[in-house]
């Protein structure tokens, strides 16, 4: 995979985005800390079981990497659904729901992004074992795993939680749209464009 048309013709925009990335999580922390101890609180009354979920996703060049996010469904051993089968909506207690509503869920990836695993924007990181199967039969997945990934982005703020074939085909396609236009300006579109999900609770 031949990154250097992305990451050479414009290496100022890439060193203000990591810096972006790691002061604005920097900043997070300490509400990070904050919330996991209110999360945890009512965990223990309406979401009982671990505070975080861990999973492996693909990352950037398709390399695997542990997702942390905060547990928004019933904990089980190991996830049974196909590739192309739709998100379990049946497993996300109520109080998950909250949680997704309003992106609280995804905060606990600034350690991802201070690691260096992913960015605050980029394409969403899928499932591995999933991941593993879009390569294999969906135009272009290869190529959405030339940057890292994101908390948020642009497929995330136009089509939410994607799952399954066809919804990731469409991702695909704005996901590779944004790589192919990255930019400050449209940097600052997805950040305000993910604010206003927040604040209008549009998550899923």
């Amino acid at each position: 995979m031949d990154n250097s048309q992305y990451f050479s013709g414009n290496k100022m925009f890439w060193i203000n985005k990591r810096i972006f990335d790691i002061v604005i999580c920097l900043l997070l922390i300490p509400l990070l800390i904050i919330l996991s101890i209110i999360i945890l609180f009512f965990n223990y009354f309406f979401n009982s079981g671990n505070l975080f979920f861990i999973q492996n996703r693909m990352g950037k060049d398709c390399n695997a990497f542990f997702a942390i996010k905060f547990r928004t469904m019933e904990p089980v051993e190991q996830i049974t659904r196909k590739f192309d089968d739709p998100i379990e909506i049946n497993r996300i207690t109520p109080f998950g729901k909250i949680l997704r509503k309003i992106r609280i869920d995804e905060l606990p990836q600034i350690l991802n992004v201070l690691k260096g695993e992913m960015s605050l924007i980029g394409p969403r990181p899928d499932y591995y074992l999933h991941a593993i199967e879009y390569l294999k039969g969906v135009k272009g997945y290869k190529e959405r795993h030339i940057i890292r990934p994101g908390i948020t982005g642009l497929s995330q703020i136009r089509l939410g939680y994607a799952e399954g074939l066809e919804a990731t085909e469409a991702k695909v396609s704005i996901d590779n749209y944004y790589i192919q236009n990255m930019g400050y300006i449209i940097e600052l579109k997805i950040i305000f464009n993910t604010i206003i999900t927040i604040i209008r609770g549009d998550g899923k």
